[in-house]
């Protein structure tokens, strides 16, 4: 899987670290008649809602609210994202520092092999910090940071991300979350240290990809083209089972129990990577016994 860690940020969640956005404006894709994100009806007794596979960071200008989107939140009771409380920034911000923070690491440099370091040391330049700076963090952290410092190119936002327009397209009605932001940081801070440094060193590695794919991925989710999103998957290195099972299927099996707690019409709305591949959120609810209708 190239780029996992955009990936993960772009269709996954924990966008408030990521791509703090541009002046310069990139071009958005356009979404044709008759297509968009994708978005599936889900039903079973005491519920007939909806999911939406999400992008966390946007550039400006993608015109993502189709005539069928705005329905279902219009028809919807509640709306659900993957953390309600990820858009208090500064409860993000202030857990990613006491999570991602540990006294006496190693220097940054000396948890990558002597072939990456060039590439990290252009990372953090280009990204206006230091390899000296990132060393008081996690490995995983570290990784976070990193993929923040080298999305600068790709002029994306979270402000121009979809969270921010449901919230406000739901004002006055109840907005939950299927976990909370502890929790996701929590799926990375509980890796062991072999499987961060992995991930911090594919995170390094892929940088100079990282366009290339999000582009892809935004041209792929704005057709709602799940298939091409879960090709991506197939290509180049694939990530560390240990991170995948922690970061993405035990995510998703804890999902499941989340929704079955749900009663009414809510509109659920979580990163569109969590809704394709092996234990994609969608197979695990047809796996219980829900109804799960593609209806755009």
């Amino acid at each position: 899987m190239k780029s996992w860690m955009i990936r993960f940020l772009a269709l996954c969640g924990l966008a408030l670290i990521a791509a703090c956005g541009s002046e310069q404006k990139a071009p958005a894709p356009k979404v044709e008649a008759g297509q968009g994100p994708a978005l599936w009806r889900v039903e079973r007794a005491g519920l007939d809602g909806w999911i939406f596979g999400t992008i966390h960071v946007l550039p400006e200008g993608v015109d993502w609210q189709t005539p069928t989107i705005k329905q279902a939140w219009k028809d919807a009771d509640q709306l659900v994202l993957e953390a309600a409380d990820l858009q208090d920034q500064q409860k993000t911000l202030s857990l990613f520092e006491s999570m991602g923070r540990s006294p006496n690491l190693p220097a940054l440099d000396a948890r990558v092999p002597a072939g990456e370091r060039p590439e990290l040391d252009r990372i953090v330049k280009e990204g206006g910090t230091s390899a000296q700076a990132l060393s008081g963090y996690e490995s995983w952290a570290a990784a976070m940071l990193l993929s923040a410092a080298s999305q600068e190119s790709l002029n994306v936002s979270q402000a121009n991300g979809v969270e921010p327009v449901l919230i406000a397209a739901f004002k006055g009605r109840p907005i939950g979350g299927l976990e909370t932001v502890e929790r996701q940081f929590g799926a990375f801070d509980g890796l062991p240290e072999a499987a961060q440094r992995k991930l911090l060193i594919q995170t390094i590695h892929e940088a100079k990809d990282m366009k290339a794919l999000y582009n892809r991925i935004l041209s792929a989710w704005a057709k709602g083209d799940m298939e091409a999103i879960a090709k991506e998957d197939q290509n180049g290195e694939q990530p560390d089972p240990v991170v995948e099972d922690a970061i993405l299927t035990a995510r998703n099996r804890d999902w499941v129990g989340a929704v079955d707690k749900l009663k009414g019409r809510p509109f659920i709305a979580v990163g569109a990577g969590h809704l394709t591949g092996k234990d994609n959120l969608i197979d695990l609810l047809k796996a219980k016994g829900y109804k799960v209708t593609r209806v755009q």
